[in-house]
């Protein structure tokens, strides 16, 4: 019975952080996006485009391009990806309905198309990162960008300005030079805030260690920081003097303590870093 409960806790939980996600996208969208009359970047931003064809409201454009590139990420991606982008697809217009219904005269809230751009790249970002790191996405072009990811191995931002760049470019058939520059400028940088963004989160630091205090290091990195390390013997190339290299992949806390260790117990200690993105388990040895 603890079984269920817990399993439909974290249904729930998983379901709240979705939908708070696709409800901040939703406002980018709204409230920067459409104002700006750019197209960054997004399946809504060539709903904007379209708008200016066909007679339907952004929310109906956005639900049925979703829906075509929805299909194709359910076979490509996975069940899990697919079952999760279905749920957050269909809420994404429902949210851009609801501000149409809600704010049926919005203007823009900055005045200036510029800022409106940038605010749009900072809260659509924060949304994005959201999805994308519980294997999920808004729809659109976020699909085609994982699908690049997979497949390509691409990272996901600049999936997303390489395929967003075509969308960016569609504002040529409707608005003015500028409108066009700024939407090619602004899908380049949501991919660069998205991957700020993302790996943000997930950043870990490979240090290397060669220290006199070789034992004391090695305590304090087991009991203190409660992590993993590695032992390799290096030899000087200058004397052939043998020593122990200490390895450790640590995040940005850690991090932190271990190099006030270090610099309080000996400062002279030889320290090379190395950013990692991902890694595998690393076992306690």
């Amino acid at each position: 019975m603890s079984d269920v409960k817990g399993k439909t806790g974290a249904v729930l939980r998983e379901t709240a952080v979705l939908t708070g996600a696709v409800a901040i996208i939703a406002a980018g969208v709204f409230f920067f996006l459409v104002p700006s009359h750019t197209s960054v970047s997004s399946i809504s931003g060539l709903g904007i485009v379209l708008s200016n064809f066909v007679p339907l409201p952004l929310s109906v454009i956005t639900m049925i391009l979703n829906v075509v590139l929805l299909i194709i990420g359910f076979f490509t991606c996975g069940r899990e990806f697919g079952a999760k982008t279905v749920y957050t697809s269909v809420l994404l217009p429902v949210f851009l309905g609801l501000f149409e219904k809600l704010f049926p005269e919005f203007g823009s809230m900055t005045g200036n198309q510029e800022l409106d751009v940038l605010c749009y790249i900072l809260v659509v970002s924060i949304g994005l990162s959201i999805l994308f790191n519980r294997n999920a996405s808004s729809g659109g072009l976020d699909i085609v960008a994982k699908i690049m990811n997979k497949y390509l191995h691409m990272e996901l931002g600049k999936a997303m300005s390489l395929s967003g760049m075509c969308v960016a470019l569609s504002a040529a058939l409707v608005y003015d030079k500028k409108t066009v520059v700024l939407s090619i400028l602004g899908t380049y940088f949501n991919g660069i805030v998205l991957d700020h963004f993302i790996f943000d989160n997930s950043i870990k630091r490979r240090v290397c260690i060669i220290t006199e205090k070789e034992e004391a290091l090695r305590q304090f990195i087991l009991h203190d920081l409660h992590s993993g390390a590695t032992m390799y013997e290096a030899i000087g190339a200058y004397n052939l003097e043998k020593h122990n290299e200490i390895i450790t992949i640590v995040d940005k806390s850690e991090y932190q303590k271990l190099m006030n260790f270090i610099n309080r117990e000996d400062p002279k200690a030889f320290v090379t870093i190395y950013n990692v993105s991902s890694m595998q388990y690393q076992p306690k040895i």
